[in-house]
C-alpha cells in the first residue's frame, strides 16, 4: 500500500514495474479481486468516458441553457481552420469539453476526480489515442496510472472544490491525466510524478465560484485548459524538465492554500465569477428573484 507519491515511485523502482501495475495490484488486495475483475471493472468506467465523449460531440444543451454546443465548435473549427494551438491539443480540449457538457446536460460520466473535472483525464486519452495508438489495455492502464495519483490527493489533501477550491478538483484531474500520458508515451515514473507536479503548482490558488451554483460555468471551460494543461506538462516531463518542488510538497501546499481560501471562492457562489453582475443576472434568469 503507497500513502502519497514518493512511496508509489519507490514501488515502481524497486520491483520495476509502471505505476499502473501498482495500483492495478493495491486494487486487487484492497478489493480483494482477480487482475481480470479489476481490470474489468476499470474497462467500465472506460466504456463510460467513451460514451460521454461521443454524446458530447454530437452537441449537447444543459437544462439551464449556460452550457452546451462548445464542443462542436471547436470541431468544427478544427476541420474549417489550422488551430493555432495544434490539432492534439485542440482535440483534447473539444473531448475534455464534450464530457463535461454531457455532465451539465444529466448525462452519465465516470468522476475522475469529480463530476465538476471529469473532462479532463478522458479528454486527454481519447486524444493522445490517435497519436500513440495505445492498446485497450493501454487505455484501461492509463486510468490506473491516473488513479494512483488522484488516490494520493484523495488521500493527503482534497479533491473537492467545496473544500479546496478548482485547484483540488480541475488541478487534480490535470495533473492525474498529465501522468497518465507520460506513462502511455513511455516516459518513466519520476517523469509522472514531475508532470503532476508540473501541472498541479500551475494552478495552485484556483477558485470554485461557479455561476448560479452550477457546475457549468466556469466548470466546463476549466476542464478545457486543464486538458491542455495536462498535455504540455506532460511533454515538459518527457523533455526532461523537472519539477523543483517535489510531487508531494507540491499536493500539500496546494491542501494548505485550500484551507486558507476563503469560503466565497470554495463552491459557495459567492464571489469570483459567480458575483459578477452578469453571474448574478444569470443565476436571477434560472431561478428568479
Amino acid at each position: 500500500m503507497f500513502r502519497n507519491v514518493e512511496e508509489l515511485i519507490g514501488i515502481a523502482k524497486a520491483e520495476d514495474i509502471a505505476i499502473s501495475e501498482v495500483m492495478i495490484r493495491q486494487e486487487m488486495k484492497a478489493k480483494e479481486m482477480s487482475r481480470e475483475q479489476v481490470f474489468e471493472n476499470m474497462e467500465q468506467n472506460l466504456i463510460v468516458m467513451e460514451e460521454a465523449v461521443e454524446e458530447g460531440l454530437k452537441g449537447v444543451k444543459s437544462h439551464s441553457g449556460l452550457t452546451g454546443g462548445d464542443a462542436v465548435l471547436i470541431q468544427k473549427y478544427m476541420e474549417e481552420k489550422r488551430p493555432l494551438s495544434g490539432e492534439l491539443l485542440l482535440d483534447a480540449v473539444s473531448k475534455a469539453v464534450a464530457t463535461n457538457e454531457v455532465n451539465a446536460a444529466m448525462g452519465r460520466i465516470c468522476a475522475t476526480p469529480t463530476a465538476g473535472s471529469a473532462g479532463c483525464v478522458p479528454g486527454t486519452l481519447f486524444a493522445v489515442k490517435n497519436r500513440l495508438e495505445p492498446s485497450r489495455e493501454d487505455m484501461i492502464r492509463y486510468l490506473f496510472t491516473s488513479g494512483a495519483f488522484g488516490f494520493v490527493v484523495a488521500n493527503n489533501a482534497s479533491i473537492s472544490g467545496a473544500a479546496g477550491g478548482c485547484q483540488a478538483e480541475v488541478g487534480s484531474a490535470a495533473g492525474m491525466a498529465s501522468a497518465a500520458i507520460v506513462e502511455m508515451a513511455g516516459g518513466t515514473p519520476e517523469q509522472s510524478a514531475d508532470a503532476m507536479a508540473i501541472t498541479l503548482k500551475n494552478m495552485l490558488g484556483l477558485i470554485c465560484d461557479p455561476v448560479a451554483g452550477l457546475v457549468e460555468v466556469p466548470c466546463v471551460k476549466r476542464n478545457a485548459m486543464g486538458a491542455s494543461q495536462a498535455i504540455v506538462s506532460a511533454d515538459l516531463a518527457l523533455a526532461g524538465v523537472k519539477s523543483k518542488i517535489p510531487c508531494d510538497e507540491v499536493i500539500d501546499a496546494m491542501f494548505k492554500v485550500g484551507q486558507r481560501m476563503p469560503s466565497a471562492f470554495r463552491e459557495t457562489a459567492e464571489g469570483g465569477l459567480a458575483a459578477t453582475p452578469t453571474g448574478k443576472a444569470l443565476a436571477k434568469e434560472i431561478y428568479g428573484s
